[in-house]
């Protein structure tokens, strides 16, 4: 996965566990806009996401910061 998207990833999780806790879930559209100005990049994170690590469309932000961190 490119560096750009995987620190942005570590970014929003950080944001989100400091404003919500580290319980609160998220879905892999929370890194991006609400418009498709990266296809590529969307569906290499989908991919990631859904193909490699068979995550549900939910997952714990904590959770998803370790494998982005763990370079898996």
């Amino acid at each position: 996965m490119k560096e750009v998207i995987r620190e942005k990833i570590i970014e929003i999780c950080d944001q989100k566990i400091k404003k919500n806790g580290a319980d609160v879930g998220l879905s892999f559209y929370a890194f991006f806009s609400n418009k498709n100005d990266d296809a590529e990049l969307l569906m290499e994170v989908a991919e990631w996401w859904i193909m490699k690590h068979k995550l549900n469309h939910f997952e714990k932000a904590q959770k998803v910061k370790e494998l982005i961190a763990n370079n898996l």
